[in-house]
């Protein structure tokens, strides 16, 4: 039976993966800098970090699953915010207004043993789209000093205080959250991924 390490320190990604039933053997989250090249695009940005982030982490004999997630408009990314005044301008802009959210993933088996399942990685992404209130300035205050959107893409956390600044989600929203179950499971089953017995 193959082994799951996950290659995230997202405690919410971890909380998916388990409500969702799998058994994660190890949490290796990888060192790489989170950093878009010139003139790339968003899609192409997040699919890259997940390839990277997999290929990162040494382990044998175990499916490792990345992802990575941005908060996006046209070309426009709203990334971690620095401090308080970069999240306070990116909750302004995306206040009242549609937005899209788009989780890419990989998994990728680590050998020196053959990949059991036949084949060594399996990719994907979803997008989500995600239409805030209009919020007053004293909410954004209010909201950035929860802390909850310190270290996430677009300054916000769906799964908590952040859901009461949205109005409408369209698509997955454990992608919103960090992983798209609806995308990932189906292929994670395929390989014959650890799940626990219900």
């Amino acid at each position: 039976m193959s082994r799951l390490i996950l290659g995230s320190g997202s405690p919410r990604r971890k909380s998916l993966l388990t409500l969702a039933g799998f058994d994660i053997a190890a949490v290796m989250p990888p060192n790489i800098p989170e950093e878009r090249d010139a003139g790339e695009a968003p899609m192409h940005y997040v699919r890259r970090l997940a390839r990277q982030k997999a290929a990162a982490v040494m382990t044998e004999n175990a499916w490792v699953l990345a992802a990575d997630t941005i908060v996006h408009r046209n070309d426009e990314l709203y990334e971690k915010p620095l401090d308080s005044e970069d999240a306070a301008r990116m909750l302004s802009a995306l206040s009242g207004d549609w937005h899209n959210v788009t989780s890419a993933w990989c998994l990728r088996w680590r050998g020196p043993d053959p990949c059991p399942a036949g084949r060594n990685q399996a990719t994907g992404r979803r997008t989500s789209r995600v239409k805030f209130r209009t919020l007053t300035n004293t909410e954004i205050e209010r909201y950035i000093a929860t802390g909850e959107g310190v270290d996430k893409a677009g300054g916000y956390a769906v799964q908590g205080e952040g859901a009461a600044l949205i109005e409408r989600v369209v698509g997955s929203t454990t992608n919103v959250v960090g992983l798209p179950l609806d995308s990932i499971v189906p292929v994670m089953i395929q390989l014959s991924i650890p799940r626990n017995p219900s």
